[in-house]
């Protein structure tokens, strides 16, 4: 069995920036994703990823802001969302 996408969302905002959320659900949880959910949230701006949240194999849980990366505390789906969204309107508001 493998991962079924639950969500997907892409949009472009007024300030040109992109907003890209993707989240599947694992068939069972895995090393890194205890959760059982794999993700890529993505606000990219000229090009340029300025907010990331992502997953990958090997990371875990963790986020990009501009040119640092650190840990991510995974609570629920929505707390994650909800994190991102808060990010990218303060990045949002830089502009």
């Amino acid at each position: 069995m493998q991962a079924r996408l639950i969500y997907r969302n892409k949009k472009r905002l007024v300030s040109g920036a992109i907003v890209e959320e993707v989240v599947w659900k694992l068939p069972h949880p895995e090393p890194g994703r205890p959760h059982g959910y794999k993700y890529r949230l993505a606000y990219v701006r000229e090009g340029k990823r300025i907010v990331g949240y992502d997953n990958e194999r090997g990371k875990g849980d963790h986020r990009h802001r501009r040119d640092r990366e650190e840990r991510y505390r995974f609570i629920s789906l929505d707390r994650l969302l909800a994190d991102f969204r808060a990010d990218v309107m303060r990045e949002e508001d830089k502009t």
